[in-house]
């Protein structure tokens, strides 16, 4: 007999009503477990990512899907010590906040309460299946992970972790779902489980999201792509600029939040590009550049460039690729990034207090920077233990999403035999 979503969905609404019974402590020992039991499993973990590498070597998925989809020992821990930062918060279920009087005499307040079943649906990402997991445990929700065809071995591995952790404290292994068949109907179907599942989110390619936001019968908090921009203002400290430019483009370049767009105000540029084509150069870095940026890139050996066009203002390259804009001034930079920013993140490198207090207020994006950079757009980074997205559409959650974005408040009120008159 296959597997069947629709009955893994109305077992994972009934696990939920258990988990949002755990106490913290209950939680928190049963999120300490998963991080034991993965650095226990790490040679099976590997193994069965090596079969999925492998194949994603034969099929040629593309690169930067690779690096996502590889783990190592070192990123095994990483994930496992993100579990462990996740159990030392505090719990966002339960208490009860705001709590004021009436002129009626009832006192009111807000208490947070899970959202139920989440269902993740993500590409070569098998991080996810661990960060997903263990933030919907700790704010009392089952989660249902579907994973791509590309990190099937890889996530069914790190499911026996979480099965196994959630057997060894008597929760049923139905509060976190593993579907073990990447068959798109499956997808289909599960999106359309509005009785039984609370939330989809997406993580992957911004086709994917896009299909899932237009097929689902579910909320859907979407995250379309990572367009991240660096603006270099006119009273920039440029040392620092480089550092941010070549930490935000060149360290990891598949992941959303690294830079993709570099805006350069003219007052600094004849000093500042030079600069950036030696760095780009030493990396291989292609240049999209317009016709004032282009001249400092063009003849260089290892360095690729050409003429912006409007598609690469938009573009999300994920790849050792950049469109660079010199701009005329602040407020200009500031116009580039409302036309063309994704809300994703945006940096400023200044030294200026006025502007770096404007740019966090005008600039909406989900993360806004003030010299520092935009690799710390990450759940991990700031402060959340790990993400289980990134929000750009500002309702439920905006940004890196923690476990309390994965829960919802409902109003308390406390009263002694008032009636309404």
């Amino acid at each position: 007999m296959g597997f069947s979503v629709s009955q893994a969905a109305k077992q994972a609404k009934t696990a939920a009503r258990q988990l949002a019974k755990l106490t913290s402590q209950q939680k928190d020992a049963v999120l300490l477990s998963v991080a034991e039991q993965l650095e226990a499993d790490i040679p099976n973990i590997l193994a069965a990512n090596q079969k999925d590498l492998d194949a994603a070597k034969e099929n040629g998925l593309a690169e930067s899907l690779q690096d996502r989809l590889k783990l190592d020992e070192g990123r095994v821990k990483a994930i496992a010590n993100a579990v462990r930062d996740i159990a030392r918060q505090d719990d966002p279920v339960g208490s009860i906040n705001n709590i004021k009087s009436l002129p009626s005499g009832i006192r009111v307040g807000k208490m947070r309460i899970p959202l139920g079943v989440i269902a993740m649906i993500y590409e070569a990402r098998p991080n996810v299946t661990i960060d997903a997991a263990a933030l919907c445990i700790k704010a009392g929700n089952a989660v249902i992970l579907r994973g791509g065809k590309e990190a099937l071995y890889s996530n069914l591995a790190m499911a026996s972790c979480l099965h196994n952790a959630l057997k060894e404290h008597g929760i049923g292994v139905d509060a976190a779902v593993v579907i073990p068949d990447p068959d798109r109907a499956i997808m289909q179907e599960l999106m359309t489980l509005s009785e039984d599942v609370d939330l989809i989110i997406p993580r992957g390619g911004e086709g994917l999201i896009r299909y899932v936001t237009e097929n689902s019968r579910i909320p859907v908090i979407q995250h379309y792509k990572g367009v991240c921009h660096l603006y270099v203002d006119a009273e920039a400290d440029l040392s620092k600029a480089l550092n941010i430019l070549d930490n935000g483009k060149t360290q990891r370049v598949s992941v959303c939040n690294s830079l993709e767009t570099l805006l350069v105000n003219q007052a600094v540029a004849a000093e500042f590009l030079p600069e950036v084509a030696k760095l780009f150069q030493d990396k291989s870095v292609k240049v999209h550049a317009c016709e004032r940026a282009l001249p400092y890139f063009e003849g260089l050996a290892n360095t690729q460039a050409e003429l912006a066009s409007e598609d690469d203002w938009n573009a999300e390259y994920l790849a050792m690729e950049i469109a660079i804009r010199v701009v005329d001034d602040f407020d200009m930079g500031v116009e580039h990034i409302q036309d063309y920013g994704s809300g994703h993140t945006e940096v400023i490198v200044t030294q200026n207090y006025s502007l770096a207090n404007r740019f966090t207020r005008e600039v909406n994006s989900a993360v806004v920077m003030v010299n520092a950079s935009s690799r710390f757009s990450d759940g991990g980074e700031l402060g959340l233990g790990a993400e289980i997205g990134i929000s750009t559409s500002k309702l439920h959650a905006y940004g890196p999403m923690g476990a309390e974005s994965l829960t919802t408040e409902k109003f308390v009120v406390l009263g002694e035999g008032q009636i309404r008159h």
